[in-house]
């Protein structure tokens, strides 16, 4: 997968030092979750991360404390490997009935008391960590039948796991069991007729019957990557119900046209890594796909590359297009759809329309009819820069979303520039004066270029909340501008041997192009720690009045840098992943920072209201739930290898006491 790949570098240097019965797809009687419950990765099966729950809120929030605590024992899997500089425990439980139930990075599964902590099963379909994987995470597991809108919520019947080599499981939701009716002996393998890169890092989408699958892949070291197939298949059988690669693969489609090139309709990837949502009433399923590959150059798939770069809505029932809207044109610049689609309705001359809220790297939000695709708020497409790389013709224009405005960083200058000493801040202004620099949008080149929110900035696959009650979205926000140079293959270790920098950098292989890719970004080692060379906040949270479009607050989410050493550090933000979640009781809770707190902010007013020290780093989104009429608020802590923040293997339940 793409979106931490790019943060290998980044900090390698620092880690060293420092139920009911299932509904036929498309009818409109369905079954939701309880309000106590959790059920799916998003809570909702259109991911707006909502708790009704308000036990907990703004007025004793200030009271929360551990409950329970549960460990994994992760930490034992990966000894004798390397997976430990890549793992990531980015799991957001389920909860459903009394149980919670979740992955860990290796793709074990657990069922958990969700009162007491205490394990009922565990599933390990023993992945072998020797491999070399792009990632090892899991963000979840599904349950099925999966709840909707107006019924109760059942015992699940079956807990999905799809793993990072490659394989969709399905489990007994009583035992933990692989049930041998799916698939072989429980098991379908994802790799057939697709080839060994396929992995899987996000829980796939359940809607009726089908269970619809994407994948994660590590495009930016070929041309003709795996295709990115978005498939669905039966979930009492295993068998495949329906493909569609966001590619088009024959001249009959309308798509076609959009990919010039001798090459060009042998491209791979464009795949769906993040989450996929549902709308059973409306029989649609919502793919975000990603970048063609390879991610900086698209001299060999010339055009505006129709369906990558999009959210495209399907027929569940059949794999049939029904619309589909694209938010980068020919993309140069690995800028992924990287958050969930999240379907939410928003008020407009007193009425409630249905819309899908797409959250993306360049801290873009599209927020579109449904049914449609059409913009609910107005869009423009602007001129950006051209290509001046050989072979290369970037897409004159691009779509921006006038409301929302923008977020996070969409643009940098020297007068950006920064430092702890005015040393640092010239040399962060050299640096920047160093490299094409010509906004969000500018193109690759052999000299170098800065590029703003930068592929792991923006909205991050962390992705977006929304209080329906308020009509308030909530997301985090990165702010981390990439360095990216490209190369002639046959001179790269020439130019490798005179520039130590461009040694150490990130290499993008790009097999099948004249091009090698380099990636840094705007940041320094010092003291042993990354040091920001651009003006803080470097993360914030940010709220959206989804009523007019407007901004409500924007918030630095915690910090990156010693606070007793640096006491402006704690107002500068940090770099973040996980998501964050919002509740009934006003509050807004969110982990995702490098200082390893969980924090809940006034969803009114951004203030910090609570925040607690994890035991490891909290690089996932939490939850919240209720059982024998307590809530709770859950996260998983167990770190970021990539990130470099403290390794470990909890699950933290929080309560009032």
């Amino acid at each position: 997968m793409k979106h931490l790949l790019l943060l290998a570098f980044l900090f390698a240097v620092t880690v060293s030092l420092l139920r009911a019965q299932p509904v036929a797809t498309g009818h409109k009687t369905v079954h939701p979750a309880s309000a106590g419950e959790w059920p799916a990765y998003g809570r909702d099966a259109g991911g707006s991360r909502y708790s009704p729950l308000q036990q907990i809120n703004e007025k004793n929030v200030a009271k929360l404390q551990p409950a329970w605590t549960f460990h994994t024992g992760e930490l034992k899997t990966y000894e004798g490997t390397r997976a430990l500089s890549k793992a990531a425990f980015e799991a957001t439980p389920l909860m459903i009935g009394h149980t919670l139930y979740f992955s860990t990075p290796s793709d074990r599964v657990f069922a958990v008391d969700a009162a007491t902590g205490s394990q009922q099963w565990l599933y390990d379909p023993k992945v072998d960590l020797h491999n070399d994987f792009s990632e090892i995470t899991s963000r979840g597991v599904s349950a099925w039948p999966a709840p909707g809108a107006g019924g109760n919520t059942a015992t699940p019947k079956r807990i999905f796991i799809a793993t990072i080599d490659g394989r969709l499981i399905a489990l007994d939701a009583a035992t933990g069991i692989p049930i041998p009716s799916f698939g072989y002996e429980g098991t379908v393998d994802l790799k057939e007729g697709y080839g060994y890169d396929i992995s899987v890092t996000s829980p796939p989408a359940i809607i009726g019957n089908l269970i619809i699958v994407g994948s994660s892949l590590g495009d930016n070291q070929r041309f003709n990557y795996t295709k990115g197939t978005v498939r669905a298949y039966d979930v009492l059988t295993g068998s495949l119900r329906w493909t569609w690669d966001p590619i088009p693969r024959n001249a009959i489609d309308p798509a076609w046209q959009t990919w010039q090139g001798p090459k060009a309709h042998s491209t791979g990837a464009a795949n769906a890594w993040s989450l996929i949502s549902c709308d059973a009433a409306n029989d649609l399923v919502f793919i975000p796909s990603t970048s063609p590959s390879p991610d900086y150059y698209g001299g060999e798939r010339i055009g505006q590359n129709l369906y990558g770069n999009c959210i495209v809505a399907l027929h569940a029932s059949t794999g049939k297009m029904v619309w589909y809207f694209q938010v980068v044109h020919h993309d140069l610049w690995d800028y992924d759809i990287a958050a969930q689609p999240m379907l939410i309705n928003i008020t407009r001359q007193g009425k409630k329309i249905p819309a899908v809220a797409v959250g993306t790297k360049m801290g873009h939000i599209f927020i579109l009819h449904r049914l449609t695709g059409k913009p609910l708020f107005p869009v423009e497409e602007r001129k950006v820069p051209a290509s001046s790389l050989p072979g290369e013709q970037a897409w004159p224009t691009q779509p921006f979303p006038v409301l929302p405005a923008p977020l996070g960083i969409q643009g940098i200058s020297t007068a950006d520039a920064w430092g702890l000493t005015p040393r640092d801040k010239e040399e962060a202004a050299q640096k920047i004066a160093r490299y094409n620099n010509e906004g969000i949008f500018t193109p690759p080149t052999f000299k170098g270029s800065i590029m703003t929110p930068g592929n792991a900035g923006g909205i991050h696959w962390g992705g977006m909340c929304f209080d329906n009650a308020q009509n308030i979205l909530i997301t985090n926000i990165n702010r981390l501008p990439a360095i990216i140079r490209m190369l002639p293959r046959d001179s790269v270790k020439a130019m490798e041997s005179a520039d130590q920098e461009l040694l150490r950098a990130e290499t993008g292989r790009q097999a099948g192009t004249p091009y090698m890719m380099k990636r840094n970004y705007l940041f320094k080692i010092a003291g042993g720690q990354p040091i920001m060379q651009f003006n803080p906040p470097w993360g914030t949270l940010v709220a959206i009045d989804m009523l007019t479009g407007d901004k409500k607050w924007e918030v630095p989410l915690g910090y990156m840098m010693d606070t007793a050493q640096y006491p402006g550090a704690a107002h500068w933000g940090s770099l973040n992943f996980g998501g964050a979640i919002v509740t009934a009781g006003n509050l807004c809770f969110v982990a995702a920072s490098m200082d390893g707190h969980l924090r809940a902010f006034n969803s009114q007013t951004g203030q910090v209201c609570w925040e607690y020290a994890l035991p490891a780093g909290g690089q996932a989104t939490p939850m919240s739930y209720e059982v024998n009429g307590k809530q709770y608020v859950l996260i998983a802590a167990g770190g970021h290898g990539k990130l470099g923040t403290p390794m470990g293997d909890a699950v933290v339940a929080f309560a009032l006491p």
